[in-house]
């Protein structure tokens, strides 16, 4: 008999986690179309080729790989045994998606023909990532992205801070801080650390500061054969951490062209959605974000209560470009829904009575009062109100207790007496109130 089990690092959802998984993805949806973005969805499978090498080494490990199948699996084996060196395509041609933004800019270019540009799409769709199962981290989760790609204006940067403000906001979480970098401030650094060509390490190591603490960071770079004097110059960088004055990265970026360029943008930035009243954007110049295809502005927005990220994006100006499509530049950020879901359930933040939810149950008294029963609840149904009958006429506190398990707010109940006067008893399970209403009148108080 097969055990009754799933794979670790994903999760089953029952009635209540989808009221309130169904509630975040529905405010972030008002959201999104409130600024203008419009939906898209993609495949959960891409071709291996697409997602692979736009991660960087770290994320090309976590990719999930879809085995071929049949003789083409048969054939993979046979190539693959005893030869070291047989790439693992001949395995898999497939995988599934390690996020959105990857499979968008494959969307962008196969499609572009079709879109009107600048294009603001937004997608929420489960993504895949082979990575150690902890809190907070799981294996299957969903991101809600929210992008703009064919434009080059900060103004969109600007505008998406504002978004995420909003969007955290109507969630019921506006103590988030935006912690916001500029990947240039950080080619800047390496530049002046006379590292350029390591670049992709120093982010590498930088973007685990949160994780290993700065001696860990040091000990990488180290480990990586970075010369000592330019951990020295990248840990004085490192060092400001939490500080939101510039004067000090303006020195030590003073003959980095594209450092100084980072800053420009970032001031430009906080300026702006400062005058817009967002108090709570803060640079971050230890702010990395570990993927590869990042270019200029990074986000990264977290809460006291919460030990990892629950948003983060950034700019890319040529994704599109490994796929043909050259100088379409595109931001982006994505809402971590699953980390987003444990915040707000560890904080109550959920409403008691979430609009998609039974707000009628009718107590089924018997065959003759059902049959009745169903020719109102047509006509309540037709208001949008959400109604049901219980199906067997059990006892009356098996029904009443059913109602006050799914959390049912109202209860009806017709018998002989409320059929030949045309009315309903109605219960509120709340305050144990009852009263006798017409239809009309029910309707009118729970539509």
């Amino acid at each position: 008999m097969a055990k009754a089990a799933i794979p670790k690092g994903t999760r089953d959802f029952g009635p209540q986690q989808m009221l309130g998984r169904n509630f975040i993805f529905e405010t972030l949806k008002s959201v999104f179309q409130t600024y203008g973005f419009q939906p898209i969805e993609t495949p959960a499978m891409e071709r291996l080729e697409t997602l692979t090498g736009k991660y960087g080494e770290e994320g090309d490990r976590l990719i999930f790989k879809i085995l071929a199948r049949g003789e083409k699996l048969n054939r993979g084996i046979q190539k693959l045994t005893g030869n070291e060196n047989t790439p693992v395509s001949v395995l898999s041609e497939d995988a599934l998606r390690y996020d959105l933004t990857v499979p968008f800019a494959r969307f962008v270019v196969q499609h572009r023909n079709d879109l009107v540009f600048p294009f603001k799409r937004y997608q929420i769709q489960p993504v895949w990532r082979a990575d150690r199962p902890q809190k907070g981290r799981y294996r299957e989760f969903f991101q809600c992205d929210v992008d703009v790609i064919g434009s080059t204006s900060l103004l969109n940067e600007v505008e998406l801070i504002q978004l995420v403000n909003n969007g955290f906001s109507k969630l019921g979480l506006g103590d988030v801080t935006i912690r916001i970098n500029n990947r240039k401030i950080l080619a800047g650094l390496a530049e002046v650390a006379n590292q350029s060509e390591n670049f992709t390490l120093i982010t590498v190591a930088i973007d685990k500061l949160d994780k290993i603490g700065m001696d860990g960071v040091i000990k990488d770079l180290q480990e990586k054969e970075i010369p000592q004097d330019a951990i020295d110059k990248i840990s004085s960088v490192l060092a400001l951490q939490g500080q939101t004055d510039l004067t000090p990265i303006k020195e030590i970026l003073a003959d980095s062209e594209v450092g100084m360029k980072g800053i420009e943008e970032l001031e430009f930035m906080l300026d702006a959605v400062l005058k817009l009243g967002v108090t709570n954007a803060v640079p971050d110049f230890t702010l990395a974000r570990g993927l590869d295809y990042y270019t200029g502005a990074i986000f990264e927005v977290t809460h006291n209560d919460f030990n990892s990220s629950i948003c983060g994006g950034g700019r890319y100006d040529d994704l599109t470009g490994v796929f043909g499509l050259k100088d379409m530049s595109g931001v982006g950020v994505s809402f971590g829904a699953d980390r987003i879901y444990d915040l707000m359930l560890d904080k109550g933040l959920f409403p008691k009575h979430a609009p998609d939810v039974t707000q009628l149950l009718f107590v089924n008294f018997g065959e003759q009062e059902a049959a009745y029963v169903l020719g109102l609840m047509q006509e309540i149904r037709s208001k949008n109100i959400n109604t049901e009958l219980y199906p067997d006429a059990a006892k009356m506190k098996k029904q009443m207790k059913y109602a006050d398990d799914k959390g049912i707010r109202y209860v009806a109940m017709v018998g002989d007496q409320e059929m030949e006067s045309k009315t309903v008893k109605l219960k509120n399970m709340e305050t144990g109130e009852q009263r006798v209403l017409s239809l009309e009148e029910l309707i009118g108080q729970l539509g």
